[in-house]
């Protein structure tokens, strides 16, 4: 990248971006050493303009910004820099400068399947979710099949409402069934990726 530092004597604003969640982490600046420590180590580095010096975000708490792209504004004057986060970004605890919280609720998937996993491996005694292990896999993937219809039928003739809580309902018991078998929620996640892929062929 040929960037212009001149600009602004010998610095230019990096606008941090989560990779994963497209939110706006932090702002800081960098001056050309900055930026080649930055490419070179992949984790990014200010010049603080108070301390005057480099220094990598999480050098002290951990929580660094690992690199994932950078690109430069029309102007050549301003970085973009999707990063995934080690852990919160600002000094203060919070996810970001602006202390917002950086999740989508997307993530709450994973977050279930964690959970389910958890269940599967203490099967605690009163959970719901250790029952439909004790069931067995014939009459988890019933729940599944009974879960679809109840999706299916208020989408035709139910409320919004209804067909968002069947369709919960649904999702669920596809992570139980899918946990059963070793498997989790990244694993329809990834083939879907693949077949969004232009190479992707019909098994």
């Amino acid at each position: 990248m040929d960037l212009n530092f001149e600009k602004m004597n010998g610095l230019i604003p990096a606008i941090i971006q989560d990779n994963s969640t497209n939110k706006v982490l932090m702002l800081g600046f960098m001056n050309e050493e900055a930026y080649r420590k930055t490419v070179e180590t992949g984790k990014v580095t200010f010049f603080s303009r108070t301390k005057n010096r480099l220094w990598t975000k999480g050098e002290e708490s951990g929580n660094f910004l690992n690199v994932v792209s950078m690109k430069e504004d029309c102007d050549k004057d301003t970085l973009l820099i999707k990063a995934n986060p080690a852990g919160p970004v600002c000094h203060t605890g919070t996810d970001t400068c602006w202390g917002e919280e950086n999740k989508e609720d997307i993530m709450f998937l994973k977050e279930l399947q964690d959970f389910i996993d958890k269940r599967h491996e203490e099967m605690p005694a009163g959970s719901y979710t250790t029952s439909l292990f004790e069931s067995g896999i014939n009459k988890m993937a019933q729940k599944v099949g009974e879960e679809a219809v109840e999706t299916v039928i208020e989408a035709c003739n139910g409320t919004d409402e209804r067909l968002i809580y069947e369709g919960a309902d649904l999702i669920y018991h596809i992570i139980v069934l899918l946990t059963s078998k070793g498997y989790r929620i990244e694993d329809l996640a990834r083939e879907l990726k693949e077949r969004h892929s232009a190479t992707w062929k019909k098994h």
